[in-house]
C-alpha cells in the first residue's frame, strides 16, 4: 500500500475552457481510520459536466468549491482497513469520495453504500449511480412519458442521455437521439434500439428534427441547450414537456449567456419547460434504484463506458467531456 495519499485540488476558478492549471496534484499524508471508521482505496471515479459549474461556483445547488479544496466527485472504493462491522475489509462501496486515492469515513461523514451483489463497478457508477437516477427522474417525473409519445433526446450517446433514451423505449415511446459522430449514432440505433439518430455535426438538425418528429415532439430531454434547444422548441407538439437536465453547449461560454429565442412557442403549444436537480428526489432514490436494477438484470438497459487509466489523468478525462470524446459514462480507473 502507498504511504501517501494523492489528491487533486481546485487550483483556480476556470474562465472559459478548462485548463490544466485549474487543477493541482498534491501528496497528502495517508489517513488512518479511528474507532468506527474505515480506510477506503479509490478504484474508479466518475466525471460529470456539472463539475465545471462547481469549479466556477456557478452551481448554487451545492456548496461552493474554494481554491485548495479537494475536487468533488463520485466514485467506488474498496475497504482496506475497517473498524466498522457494517463495512468489512474487502467490501466495495460507492459515494462522494472526491478526487483522492484514499479517504477515511465512518459511513456518515462521507456517506457510502455497499454495491449491489452481482453488478459490475462501471454499471454501478452509471446506470445505478447518479447518472441513472438523473435520467430516471428527469424522464419519468418531469417528462411523464405516455406510450406512443415521440421523445427527442440531445446528448443521447452520453451517460445520462443514453439511459433516458432507453427508459423512454421501455415506456413504449418512439425515440430519436442526437449525437456527434457516426459511431455514436450507430450505437443509438443499433444496440440501444432507438428509432432514429441525428448527427448534429454533419446533418441539418432543424430539417432532420422536422423529418423524424413529423407529429411534433411530446418530450424533449435536453442535455445541451443552445441552438438545439431552440430547434426543439420550434417543433413541439401540443402539451409537450421539455426537460432541462443539462446545458453543455453553454458551460465554456463567458460573458452574458443567451437564452432560448423562441420560448414563446411553449404558450402556443400549451407546453411546459422544467429544470430539476436529482437530489430533489433523494427520498425516492431507493425506489428508482430498484427499478433500474431490475431493468439492468432483465437486459432492458444497456450501458457503455469510456474508461481512462491513471489518477493523474482526471483533468484530461473531465476536459474530454466538453469535446465529445466519450461514449456513455466517462470514468477514470484509479486502482484495480
Amino acid at each position: 500500500m502507498s504511504t501517501v495519499n494523492r489528491q487533486i485540488l481546485l487550483n483556480a476558478h476556470p474562465v472559459g475552457d478548462l485548463k490544466h492549471s485549474d487543477f493541482k496534484l498534491v501528496e497528502a499524508p495517508m489517513p488512518t481510520p479511528g474507532e468506527g471508521e474505515v480506510l477506503l482505496q479509490t478504484m474508479y471515479l466518475a466525471l460529470e459536466p456539472a463539475m465545471k459549474g462547481w469549479m466556477e461556483n456557478r452551481a448554487d445547488y451545492v456548496a461552493p468549491l474554494a481554491i485548495g479544496d479537494v475536487m468533488r466527485g463520485y466514485g467506488t472504493a474498496r475497504v482496506t482497513e475497517s473498524n466498522n462491522d457494517r463495512f468489512p475489509v474487502g467490501s466495495v462501496v460507492s459515494g462522494g469520495l472526491g478526487w483522492q486515492e484514499y479517504l477515511v469515513t465512518d459511513g456518515k461523514s462521507v456517506p457510502i453504500q455497499v454495491l449491489p451483489e452481482g453488478v459490475d463497478i462501471p454499471a454501478s457508477m452509471g446506470v445505478l449511480g447518479v447518472t441513472g437516477l438523473t435520467a430516471y427522474f428527469g424522464l419519468m417525473e418531469i417528462g411523464k412519458p405516455i406510450e406512443g409519445d415521440t421523445v427527442l433526446i440531445s446528448g443521447a450517446a452520453g451517460a445520462t442521455g443514453s439511459i433516458a433514451a432507453q427508459l423512454a423505449k421501455i415506456a413504449g415511446c418512439r425515440v430519436i437521439g442526437m449525437a456527434g459522430s457516426a459511431e455514436k449514432c450507430d450505437w443509438l440505433t443499433g444496440e440501444l434500439g432507438l428509432d432514429a439518430a441525428i448527427n448534429y455535426k454533419i446533418e441539418d438538425v432543424a430539417a432532420r428534427v422536422r423529418e423524424t418528429c413529423k407529429g411534433g415532439i411530446n418530450i424533449y430531454y435536453d442535455n445541451v441547450g443552445g441552438e438545439i434547444l431552440d430547434i426543439a422548441l420550434n417543433n413541439l407538439a401540443d402539451y409537450a414537456r421539455v426537460v432541462i437536465c443539462g446545458g453543455i453547449s453553454r458551460y465554456n461560454l463567458t460573458g452574458e449567456i443567451p437564452g432560448p429565442k423562441n420560448y414563446f412557442n411553449l404558450v402556443f403549444r400549451r407546453s411546459r419547460m422544467e429544470g430539476f436537480i436529482v437530489t430533489d428526489f433523494a427520498s425516492r432514490f431507493g425506489e428508482a434504484s430498484a427499478i433500474l436494477l431490475e431493468h439492468l438484470r432483465e437486459g432492458r438497459l444497456c450501458h457503455r463506458e469510456t474508461i481512462t487509466d491513471g489518477f493523474e489523468n482526471m483533468p484530461n478525462a473531465l476536459m474530454s467531456l466538453f469535446t465529445g470524446d466519450n461514449i456513455g459514462k466517462q470514468l477514470v480507473r484509479v486502482s484495480e
